[in-house]
């Protein structure tokens, strides 16, 4: 009963790590302002493949593909946040700062109107 909820939970998870990693392999070969590192790579390739196990296992629950989805996306803005915090130079971190507390609210909104659902 609740082995469900938990695997939902572990997928978001994934789907964070999985955009936060990406961003970082991107600017671990790309940027000249972020050091080199094998260490997001390693991440990618970790989260990419537990991802795709877990979609062989079994089906998404109705509404966790788009949760995934935010959870991708509000890793991409979280690490290019996070970048542009430590290096000004790289420009202004408010955009995607704004975008990343609405994600933020509007996936905890999501999940825990899946749960009252889940619960009645």
């Amino acid at each position: 009963m609740t082995e469900q909820p938990r695997q939902e939970n572990g997928t978001l998870v994934l789907a964070l790590i999985a955009g936060l990693s990406i961003n970082g392999t991107f600017d671990a070969l790309f940027s000249s302002v972020v050091p080199f590192s094998i260490f997001p790579i390693i991440a990618l390739v970790l989260a990419v493949y537990c991802l795709h196990v877990r979609y062989q296992q079994s089906e998404m629950a109705f509404g966790v593909p788009k949760l995934a989805a935010a959870c991708f996306v509000l890793g991409l803005l979280l690490y290019s946040t996070i970048i542009r915090a430590e290096h000004p130079q790289l420009g202004s971190n408010f955009v995607p700062s704004v975008i990343c507390v609405v994600l933020v609210f509007w996936i905890a909104y999501r999940i825990k109107k899946r749960k009252q659902q889940h619960n009645a």
